[in-house]
């Protein structure tokens, strides 16, 4: 007795040819009715200091946290004060034009946005 072993066939595709009742039904949950329409999210503008909102990632009402960081920005007025005069080089580390301003959100410490003037 011979044994021939065939390929299966390949995902997707029907093991046995076309479906009997025409196309398959949609994958995923079938909606709610009377179901809300999924919530938008508007771009927020942050500025220099804390600001009141909606944390997206733990929904509670926040003050969000404000962290001044240095940038790209911080650094070429530190070379270029450098280049004019030494003892400026660190005044742009102190002055917080020259630095950005990131949001964070104080109960889950998830990132919000950043204010760079």
């Amino acid at each position: 007795m011979e044994y021939r072993k065939e390929n299966p066939p390949p995902y997707g595709a029907a093991p046995y040819g076309p479906a009997p009742y025409g196309p398959a039904p949609p994958q995923g949950p079938p909606p709610m009715m009377g179901a809300p329409p999924p919530s938008v999210v508007y771009p927020m503008t942050f500025g220099p200091d804390s600001q009141t909102l909606v944390c997206p990632s733990c929904h509670t009402n926040i003050n969000s946290s404000v962290r001044k960081e240095s940038t790209t920005k911080t650094h070429l007025f530190a070379l270029l004060l450098c280049i004019i005069c030494c003892p400026l080089v660190c005044l742009p580390y102190c002055i917080d034009s020259c630095q950005a301003s990131n949001h964070y959100c104080p109960k889950c410490g998830a990132y919000l946005g950043t204010y760079d003037s």
